[in-house]
């Protein structure tokens, strides 16, 4: 199906507006906080070379604010466009629904970019204020594998979002989540467990479900564990793999969808 660039970059750009007024302010403000209240609390332990738990909480704070911002306003795009009756006005007009839900995941996905982008900054200013040794090089990769992470929190978000009520879709799309990230957990416990059958149930939830462990490189980052280049392209294409893979599921349901 042809889709118009143009358009797209409309309803994005629209998108991007909407969020940016409403919540990106708040969620970097008590970003800001919560890390120089960290560093203030802990002074002895940020100042330590081989504990690590400031930069462990500046990096967690950062994947799970950005989680929720990602699960509450995605799962809502869709719902709040019905409820206003703007859907309407847009379906009426020369936009197809496959352009409406890319330009949806586009502006959401661009906030959460640059989200990630100021509290990159802040991380990395309260960090060296603290005598914390961080590699830029590491966190702007750190940075880049969470966007990637949270543009496919997003796209699951608008997936649910399209046809269930914006509640529902938030605790599916977060419960999904948390399920992404112990689907490496499950295949370990199926192997140690010996059970043939487990294994196999295991292996396709894993093969199912996102790994979101692979593009999450908290540890990584702390620990200065960075993996290989070919290993960081190999999770790149799987994200945006993904993320194509469950926005072309999305545009067919909502192309089914009736108002």
């Amino acid at each position: 199906m042809f889709v118009s660039i143009p358009r797209i970059l409309t309803i994005a750009s629209n998108a991007f507006l909407e969020v940016v007024r409403d919540r990106i302010l708040y969620t970097i403000v008590i970003y800001g906080a919560l890390l120089l209240v960290a560093g203030r609390l802990l002074p002895e332990v940020a100042a330590a070379t081989e504990v690590k738990i400031l930069p462990d909480i500046g990096l967690a704070a950062m994947q799970i604010l950005g989680v929720l911002l990602a699960i509450v306003v995605g799962t809502g795009l869709i719902n709040k466009e019905i409820q206003n009756k703007t859907i309407f006005v847009l379906i009426a007009k020369p936009v197809s629904r496959t352009e409406f839900i890319l330009g949806k995941h586009l502006g959401l996905s661009s906030v959460l970019v640059l989200m990630v982008a100021l509290m990159t900054v802040i991380y990395y200013g309260v960090m060296t204020f603290n005598r914390v040794a961080v590699v830029p090089l590491e966190l702007l990769i750190h940075s880049v594998f969470l966007a990637l992470q949270l543009s496919l929190v997003t796209a699951i978000a608008l997936l649910f979002g399209v046809f269930t009520s914006s509640l529902l879709a938030m605790l599916m799309t977060f419960g999904l989540y948390l399920m992404g990230l112990s689907s490496r957990g499950m295949v370990t416990f199926s192997k140690l467990s010996q059970d043939p059958m487990l294994e196999r149930v295991a292996g396709w939830f894993y093969t199912l479900l996102p790994d979101f462990n692979r593009l999450d490189l908290k540890n990584q980052v702390v620990y200065h564990l960075i993996p290989s280049q070919i290993s960081l392209l190999t999770s790149i294409g799987y994200g945006l793999l993904y993320i194509v893979v469950v926005l072309i599921f999305t545009s067919l349901i909502f192309s089914r969808k009736e108002f």
